[in-house]
């Protein structure tokens, strides 16, 4: 399914508007390499590609079977792959469990186990690879951007809020591996696809929107394994009442009790998201991919006030602390700083600070044994802070063992500065209170995995 050599897309459309016609050109787009086979029974080309009238009339063997047509047909269409031997499907139609129609849904389970053919979904966008370039997403390039290549792969039950997330993980320039919306999961289901991404030597850290869990025995088995190996970020969605209910009738998932789902999170090393911001504050830092050895923070900042509000929030955190500075720092320090500067955590490298003083408090911290993470708070509005300060960083990065985020909050000049951090793999965060939980988040992780 992720890295199929040919794809039969079933459902395919002339009409621009139409599900079938997005899909087929989205693999287009993409640059896919493999064996593409439009399927309509009433075409004989589509996008310049000879259409078949149906995927038994193909003499090749079909690794994915792409299926957007209406609910009803969606049997028939799918005993013809078993009948071809296809080998996994993906079933982006909706009008199955989530809108009651349970036998419908039923009946192309057992389709699907009978020719053991491996299916995501109804009602899903399906998967995404950036490498394969498989992309069965029915949402148009120009209206939601594809994220570069990475090793962060998102797992979402909803299409909705995965296409959301989606967009803002291109926008934020970290990067992505796979992706995998499964809708109703009415074979193939969150358990399955966790253990796929756990041995997936593409992704090293595994990011989760879940609305329900639908085998708890064998969930808990493989949450005892899966964090040892790499972190993964969970949202859990269907934490009340009225949030079970709108899951059950947008998915058809059973929520279950959140008290008792968040306890085996917790207990399993997993980071608990409580809404879609913190979902990706920990998927960048994660995604950062260097270990604290400690819990040790200092601040590098040219705003006081700024710098002061960091110190308040690590001093208030759970596990964190503002580091001590080394006297062979604040010896180092003093040679190449002005005398306003004072010799403190938080760091205050003034108003005027330029790229220079940046990469001299950097050089200085990032070797003093006493301080384990640097949060570098940068104020691009202020006349030093220029695109100097943001390739400072940027160099900084490459070669310091610690973690490194950025704090930084502006608009248009802002974020030019902001996505290049990004680019280069430079957590970015817009407040020091969205820093410290990242910070914690990473900590925790690093004190999970050193006690297992």
């Amino acid at each position: 399914m992720m890295k199929p050599r040919s794809v039969a897309i079933i459902g395919a459309s002339r009409d621009p508007a139409k599900v079938g016609n997005v899909i087929l050109q989205n693999y287009i787009g993409a640059g896919y390499e493999g064996k593409l086979y439009p399927v309509n029974p009433n075409a004989d080309e589509i996008l310049g590609r000879k259409a078949y009238k149906t995927v038994l009339e193909i003499k090749d063997t079909i690794d994915l079977a792409v299926i957007a047509i209406p609910a009803p047909l969606v049997p028939k269409v799918l005993e013809q792959c078993g009948k071809a031997k296809v080998r996994s499907a993906v079933v982006v139609s909706g009008g199955f469990a989530e809108v009651g129609e349970t036998e419908l849904q039923e009946k192309i389970t057992e389709i699907a186990k009978k020719y053991k053919i491996a299916m995501i979904g109804p009602n899903c966008l399906g998967v995404m690879d950036t490498r394969s370039k498989v992309d069965t997403l029915f949402l148009p390039m120009k209206k939601i951007s594809r994220p570069k290549v990475g090793y962060v792969s998102f797992v979402s039950q909803s299409g909705a809020v995965g296409s959301t997330v989606l967009d803002v993980i291109a926008g934020e320039g970290f990067g992505l591996s796979k992706f995998v919306s499964y809708g109703n999961a009415a074979y193939l289901d969150e358990t399955d696809i966790l253990e796929y991404l756990m041995n997936d030597e593409e992704t090293k850290v595994i990011v989760v929107y879940l609305e329900g869990i639908k085998r708890g025995k064998e969930f808990v088995e493989l949450a005892r394994k899966i964090t040892k190996v790499k972190p993964v970020v969970v949202l859990k969605a269907g934490r009340t009442e009225a949030g079970t209910a709108a899951a059950h009738s947008h998915t058809a998932a059973l929520a279950g009790n959140y008290a008792v789902q968040e306890a085996i999170f917790k207990q399993f090393g997993f980071t608990v998201a409580s809404d879609l911001s913190e979902l990706i504050y920990y998927a960048k830092i994660f995604a950062s991919e260097v270990k604290p050895k400690g819990n040790r923070v200092a601040v590098i900042t040219n705003g006081g006030g700024a710098g002061v509000v960091a110190a308040d929030e690590i001093a208030s955190s759970r596990y964190l602390k503002m580091a001590e500075l080394s006297a062979g720092t604040k010896k180092s320090l003093r040679k190449v700083m002005p005398a306003l500067v004072n010799m403190t955590d938080p760091l205050d490298l003034a108003g005027d600070a330029d790229s220079r003083r940046y990469g001299d408090a950097l050089n200085a911290l990032g070797a003093d044994p006493n301080i384990d993470m640097l949060m570098v708070i940068v104020l691009y509005q202020t006349p030093g802070a220029d695109p100097a300060v943001t390739h400072e960083i940027v160099q900084k990065k490459i070669t310091l063992n610690k973690p490194l985020l950025v704090v930084s909050v502006g608009t248009e000049y802002t974020h030019k500065q902001t996505r290049l951090l990004e680019d280069k793999n430079v957590p970015v965060y817009d407040s020091p209170i969205s820093a410290v939980d990242a910070l914690e988040a990473l900590f925790e992780y690093a004190e999970y995995k050193s006690r297992h």
